[in-house]
């Protein structure tokens, strides 16, 4: 098998510190997910769908998830090749995600709110050599956005779609690969090699491939585990599980600890609180924006908050009234530090004082270093602030351009987040700012780059800034301040959404807010002061 991107250098006393202490071995995501769904046959899965409901059991994903792989490998899918699939949270997204694994293949997910633009790169960039969707999902065509990304798919040899019911230019249905033999055993594959390539919107235009192997996989899969609540209340999960987040505690965490499935494909707030009775879920970790949505809301009930009661949150910059609301409401929360490149950076347990608990994102996690400095690399004082660098046995084996990877990792492997912290005397890390140039709302990250060069081409735009916005609900919003042509009207909101939306972008990176200026804030160089432009006095 060839190795398609390069991977990053570990030195060996890392790798043999991190084999010694059992943060890395020779499993394979493969073998990880034929133990999980082999060793609770009649666990329950529930996809509380309004569109594509599902009910089943472990066996049953056991089952679909080898006759899909048999169906991958009879027209020439094997390991190492690159299957992606772009679904929400159904059968067949988790489907699609064991066979693959069990092949050996590397798994790149897609969120199903990327648009055509962002999805034709990732198919180009990956090099996949499969690729499963959807026809339809809510007001979102897929077969359309298949369409515009014609050429793209001109080189993916297997395009299957999950509810479509006869082939169509060279598009099959899904159904037509599970009706394969079954793979009997997962493929054995190295250990070292790439298991999942997970893409992320960061400070640049593009989204960023992630490249995890399948020892950073099951390190952080451990991770996971051992930062759980003393609490065995099933949890509702509504994150995308073609987010890698989403990915890890839905389809690999819950699984392997042989816990029940509970997934939604639409975040409805009234409605989650409704099954959550139901059901005896819990729900609410993650991004402030699935907390806030479910304490907001006029349903909620003492029921719900007992159900709630531990929760993680993490994936954005957690306001400390958040927190504070939520703990005065009996709640016990913890907060996390990570990211797709590392996931499990910082983080705490309930059984930490609460202040630490409320006002931190917790300490360094088992296995993990890090390290703040300032602009020459030389480490700075406790209570100081500086950039997060980070190293651990779950951080990824670099990105699938190469030239990423030289710009984040040094040659000690330190991991450079461009995140801005401050460590206390405890070792209790506190997130004060970010060098990136992005906005994250509810948990995504929306690159201000891509969202201006779309902007920037309108005849009405002499000039424009995307900064992130406050927002109650998403934590930030996608803010547009933009200086007008000469003799140029304000052209709206509307146009702004429609040009971006005509580009191809998801959804979540259009405009939300349009401020207009006669004059930018700059620096002495002419740059313009996005830190101005984010701050609460700038006129809004």
């Amino acid at each position: 098998m060839a190795r398609l991107w390069q991977l990053r250098e570990v030195a060996p006393e890392l790798e043999l510190r991190w084999t010694e202490a059992g943060y890395w071995d020779d499993s394979t995501l493969g073998r990880m997910v034929a133990d999980g769904l082999r060793d609770h046959p009649d666990q329950v899965v529930q996809i509380h769908s309004q569109l594509r409901p599902w009910h089943g059991t472990f066996a049953d994903l056991d089952r679909l998830a080898r006759r899909l792989a048999g169906g991958l490998r009879d027209r020439g899918i094997g390991p190492g090749d690159p299957v992606a699939f772009q679904l929400p949270n159904c059968m067949e997204a988790a489907v699609t995600f064991y066979a693959a694994s069990l092949l050996g293949a590397v798994v790149v997910p897609i969120v199903h709110f990327y648009g055509p633009k962002e999805v034709g790169y990732i198919l180009r960039r990956t090099g996949v050599r499969a690729f499963v969707t959807i026809a339809r999902f809510g007001p979102t065509d897929y077969l359309a956005g298949l369409e515009r990304m014609r050429t793209d798919l001109a080189a993916v040899p297997v395009v299957a779609v999950a509810d479509l019911d006869r082939p169509l230019d060279g598009i099959i249905p899904l159904a037509y690969l599970i009706e394969a033999d079954p793979v009997v055993e997962p493929v054995a594959v190295d250990p070292a090699e790439p298991a999942l390539v997970a893409y992320t919107s960061g400070t640049t235009a593009e989204p960023k491939g992630v490249i995890h192997s399948h020892r950073t996989i099951g390190a952080e899969l451990r991770q996971l585990r051992s930062l759980r609540a003393h609490d065995s209340t099933p949890v509702l999960i509504g994150a995308p599980v073609g987010h890698f987040m989403g990915m890890l505690g839905a389809l690999l965490g819950t699984m392997l600890g042989g816990d029940p499935i509970h997934l939604v494909d639409v975040w409805e707030p009234g409605r989650l609180l409704a099954l959550m009775l139901e059901y005896g879920l819990a729900c609410g970790s993650g991004a402030t924006f699935f907390l806030t949505s479910l304490l907001d809301h006029p349903d909620l009930t003492d029921e719900h908050l007992k159900l709630m009661h531990y929760l993680g949150m993490g994936g954005a910059a957690i306001p400390a009234a958040v927190a504070e609301r939520a703990t005065g409401l009996g709640l016990s929360i913890v907060r996390m530090y990570g990211s797709t490149e590392h996931p499990s950076i910082t983080g705490a347990s309930h059984d930490d004082p609460l202040d630490k608990r409320l006002h931190t994102d917790g300490h360094a996690l088992p296995g993990t270093d890090i390290r703040l400095v300032d602009e020459h690399g030389a480490d700075v004082a406790t209570g100081e602030p500086g950039e997060i660098l980070s190293r651990g046995p779950d951080c990824c084996m670099g990105y699938t351009d190469p030239a990423l990877t030289a710009v984040a990792f040094d040659a000690d492997g330190w991991f450079h987040t461009e995140d801005v912290g401050v460590l206390d005397a405890d070792g209790y890390l506190r997130i004060t700012d970010r060098k990136k140039d992005i906005i994250i709302r509810g948990g995504e990250n929306v690159s201000a780059a891509e969202v201006e060069e779309i902007i920037a081409q309108l005849p009405e735009v002499a000039e424009v800034a995307v900064v992130a916005a406050p927002d109650p609900r998403y934590g930030e919003r996608v803010s547009a301040v933009i200086r007008l042509a000469p003799g140029a009207t304000d052209p709206g909101l509307d146009r702004l959404r429609d040009a971006t939306a005509a580009a191809g972008l998801g959804r979540q990176k259009w405009p939300e807010e349009l401020r207009v200026v006669d004059e930018f804030p700059r620096t002495a160089s002419g740059k313009i002061q996005k830190a101005v432009l984010r701050a609460a006095d700038w006129p809004r």
